[in-house]
C-alpha cells in the first residue's frame, strides 16, 4: 500500500494584483512532501518562497489548484475549519519570534492550547514539560522583553510544537540570531525532525539550506530544482 504524502500540491497558482499588473507569485506548482522529511525552500527575494510558506500554513489560499494535507483537501475548508487544522497540525517558527509581549514565556507556550480549548490541568502539565525540554524552566515567568534572542526563539519553538503538529514551518528561523545561537536553534528543530516531525525551512542562507535532506529552489514563482542531499 502506498503511503500518501503528508503534503501534496497540485497545479497551485497564486496571483496578486499590483495596480494594473498581475504578479504570478506561484505558477502551476506541483509538489509532494512525505511525512518526516526535512526540506529547505530557497531562492532570491520575490521567488515565491514566502507565498508558498503562507499557503502551506493556511494563511493564504491559492487562486487555482489543490492542497492536500494528510490526505485532506484543505483548500475547500471554511476559514474556521482551516484555523482548526492550522492550530492542531501546523507549527510556525518565525524570524521575528511573534511572541505576545504582555504574556510570560509559559503563557506564550500555552497559547495554542488555550485557543484549542485544552483543559487547564493538561495545559500546565505540557507547558511544564516544554519549559524543561527547552531549558527555560527558570524563565517561565519572564516576558519576551526580559529574554535573550535565543530564549525567545526557544519559546517560539516550544509554542510551535506544544500541539504536537505534523509539520513545522520555519521562516528564516536564525535570521535574528548570532551564529552560535542560530546553531543551537537549528539543533532543536533538527532534533524534532529526528523524532518524526516534518520540517520545512524557508531561507536565503545557502549554508542553512544545505543542512536539509532535500532542497527546493524557487525562481519566479516556479520550482526551478528539487534535489535530495547525499
Amino acid at each position: 500500500m502506498t503511503i500518501p504524502s503528508l503534503i501534496s500540491l497540485s497545479g497551485i497558482e497564486r496571483v496578486f494584483q499590483l495596480g494594473d499588473s498581475e504578479v504570478h507569485a506561484l505558477r502551476t506548482l506541483n509538489l509532494s512532501i512525505a511525512a518526516g522529511e526535512y526540506v529547505a525552500v530557497m531562492g532570491p527575494s520575490g521567488s515565491g518562497k514566502s507565498t508558498l510558506l503562507n499557503l502551506l500554513g493556511l494563511l493564504d489560499r491559492p487562486d487555482a489548484g489543490t492542497y492536500r494535507l494528510e490526505g485532506k483537501d484543505v483548500t475547500t475548508l471554511s476559514p474556521e475549519e482551516q484555523a482548526r487544522v492550522r492550530s492542531e497540525r501546523i507549527g510556525f517558527v518565525f524570524q521575528s519570534f511573534h511572541l505576545v509581549p504582555r504574556l510570560t514565556a509559559a503563557e506564550n507556550i500555552a497559547l495554542p492550547m488555550t485557543l484549542a480549548g485544552i483543559a487547564p490541568a493538561e495545559r500546565s502539565k505540557r507547558v511544564e514539560q516544554a519549559l524543561k525540554d527547552y531549558g527555560l524552566a527558570n524563565r517561565a515567568d519572564h516576558r519576551p522583553d526580559q529574554l535573550s534572542g535565543g530564549q525567545r526563539q526557544r519559546v517560539a519553538i516550544a509554542r510551535a510544537t506544544i500541539m504536537q503538529p505534523a509539520v513545522i514551518l520555519a521562516d528564516e528561523p536564525t535570521g535574528n540570531l548570532d551564529r552560535a545561537t542560530g546553531e543551537e536553534v537549528m539543533h532543536l528543530l533538527e532534533g524534532l525532525n529526528a523524532q518524526g516531525v516534518t520540517l520545512i525551512v524557508v531561507t536565503h542562507d545557502g549554508a542553512l539550506g544545505s543542512r536539509a535532506q532535500r532542497q527546493l529552489l524557487m525562481e519566479d514563482g516556479s520550482l526551478k530544482s528539487d534535489s535530495v542531499a547525499g
